[in-house]
This record gives C-alpha cells, structure tokens and sequence, in this order.
C-alpha cells in the first residue's frame, strides 16, 4: 500500500529575505557601501520547507502570511515553484510578513529584521498535526504541544536548537529530547547544552538522550551516530567559496532527513548534507539557494577524473541522484517579478 502521509512536516516564521552579498565587511555609521550581489526570496522556515520539497519530498507547511505583497510573493514561491503544500497554512489580514534585510560578508553575516509576533502559534495552526514520516522541528525552552502530538501519532522528529540569548543553556530543554528520534546542533550549542569542551564529547552525551545525533562543526564538517544501526560517522566539509551562508544548517537538515528516509548508511547520510549545505552557499539567499536533486547532480557530473578523493568520498552518488534530478533549480532574483494583473 502507498505511503501517501507527508514526507516531512513543518512549522514556523516565514520571512522576506533581502540579501546584499560581496561585502568586505560591515558598514559603520555613517557609511554607504555599495555591492553588486542581492537576492530575495522566501526566508526563515522556507528555507526548510524548499530544500526538503527540491529533494523530492512531500512537504508540508504551516506558517503565517501577511495579507501584503511579500505574503503573497512568498505564497507564490513556495506553493506555485516549489510545490510546498500550504494547506495548514493561513493569511493573516492586516498582520505584515516579516522582512529582514541580510549583509552577508565573508562566512558571516548581519540581519535587521522588521516584524511583529504572528497572530496565530505554531500549536494552533497545528492542532491535531496530520501523521507523517516525519517533522522537522526547532526546540525552545517553552515546549510545543504538537510536537508530543505528533511524536505520539508516529512521526519521527528530528529537532535542532537555536542560540539561547540569556547564555544560560538551561538543561531542561534537553528533556524534549525524549519526543526525539534525531538531534542536529552545531558545535557551539552542543557544548553548552551539555557543559562540555568538545563536540565529540557533547555528540556522547547527547547520544545517551536520543537515538541519533548529529554535530554540525562548520568548516571542520559534521560528526554523528546512530545509536540504532550502531554506526560513527566524522565528514570533513568541502572546500567552497563562501558567498552567503544564510540558510545552510537548514539545508543540512532538510539532506540529511531526506537521506535517512532513503535508508542510506550513516556516513552517506552526513556526506550527503554537508555537500547540500556546501553546495547552498555558493548563492544568495536561504530558501532559493538549496541545490535539490539538479544541483547535487550538476556538481557530481562536474568532478574530473583529478578529483580523485572526491569521487572515492561521495561514490555513492551514482546510485542514489534519480535517473531524473528535475529542472534546474530558480535562485533568488534581484528583484521579484511582477505580479500579472
């Protein structure tokens, strides 16, 4: 019988990312820099939503739109190119999309945003979230009610954890983990999480708290286990220029849940996302950046017989981009279309 729950359930902000790139640095007051790279796009949770639904996922999403231009460009984007089903999502009359402006420089970069707290939760536009294979989601100190809904309908969550403002860390945001069958931090957060001095030794801890986890290191790559299949896995990252880094760790996140769907050994999985994630910043923009199936194939195809480790490291490509990759993907515009009257 056919599996036709969604492949992957979110839920979250959705923005309207402006983004500058080719910085030097980041203007001071008083100064104007000009730059000749910009995009836009959707942004915040729409960089899970595209990158998941650019891998051929079914992917659902529930967020607030504003009743204005960037909501509907977003609702176009999203569900018109991307096929991202919106179905739980919901415009809000008179509520404006939020709107950050991003400098990118060098392997960082500033954010201004403008906005306001979204009229409707995420639990209430979830509710009695649909059953699906799994959801993708962001853990914060005031636990979401769905999030249990859904772990208890079957889904499998996988969560990461943002930057705690206050540097408090507070270990009870660990105990959400137990609704968990997946954890992807970074280096930074891992540590603090759990009072350590490495990633390697907050990947131990952690994984006596869930199933799998996954400590993303930057340009050192990622490191993982699966405590399920019993399997270690340490992958250096790729050596990529860097143009805009915003929307990466989403983009490693959305690879990774699409890999482990496909049942791939734990190393592949983990290779697969940093190279996505790699491959995303090589563009402006979050959501408009993810390579799908038709970046990850052009970069395999563009390997030359030199690039001997590279070919051995990520062999098995050859077998799992599909005989179809799908149409080249749209990046962020400088400006976007018109809307036909």
């Amino acid at each position: 019988m056919d599996d036709d729950r969604p492949d992957v359930l979110l839920t979250g902000l959705l923005f309207y990312d402006l983004v500058l790139t080719g910085l030097g640095g980041p203007p001071t007051p008083g100064e104007e820099v000009w730059t000749g790279g910009m995009g836009c796009g959707p942004g915040g949770i729409a960089n899970l939503a595209v990158a998941a639904a650019r891998l051929g996922l079914r992917t659902s999403l529930a967020t607030v739109l504003g009743d204005d231009f960037y909501g509907a460009y977003c609702h176009d984007v999203l569900a018109g190119q991307e096929g991202v089903d919106l179905s739980l999502s919901r415009t809000a009359d008179g509520w404006p999309t939020p709107v950050t402006v991003s400098l990118a420089y060098g392997d960082d970069r500033a954010l201004v945003t403008h906005g306001q707290e979204p009229p409707l939760s995420q639990d209430t536009l979830m509710g009695d979230p649909p059953e699906a294979r799994t959801a993708l989601v962001h853990l914060e100190a005031e636990p979401r009610e769905w999030i249990a809904k859904a772990a208890s309908n079957g889904t499998r969550v996988y969560a990461d954890v943002g930057w705690d403002p206050t540097r408090q860390w507070s270990t009870d945001l660990l105990d959400q983990l137990r609704l968990c069958h997946a954890f992807l931090p970074n280096e930074a957060e891992a540590m603090a999480y759990t009072r350590t001095d490495s990633a390697i030794a907050a990947l131990g801890t952690l994984s006596e708290l869930v199933p799998v986890v996954v400590v993303t290191r930057g340009g050192d790559g990622a490191v993982a286990v699966d405590q399920i299949t019993g399997e270690y896995a340490d992958v250096p990252a790729l050596d990529i220029d860097v143009l805009d880094a915003t929307g990466a760790g989403d983009v490693f996140g959305a690879s990774f849940v699409a890999a482990s769907l496909g049942g791939w050994p734990l190393e592949e999985r983990l290779r697969f996302a940093v190279l996505a994630a790699g491959l995303s910043v090589r563009h402006p923009g979050g959501a408009l950046a993810a390579p799908g199936w038709y970046g990850v194939d052009r970069w395999w195809r563009s390997l030359s017989p030199a690039d001997r480790e590279l070919r051995t490291a990520y062999g098995f490509l050859s077998d799992r981009i599909p005989a179809d990759p799908g149409p080249p993907v749209r990046h962020a515009p400088v400006t976007p279309p018109a809307r036909r009257l």
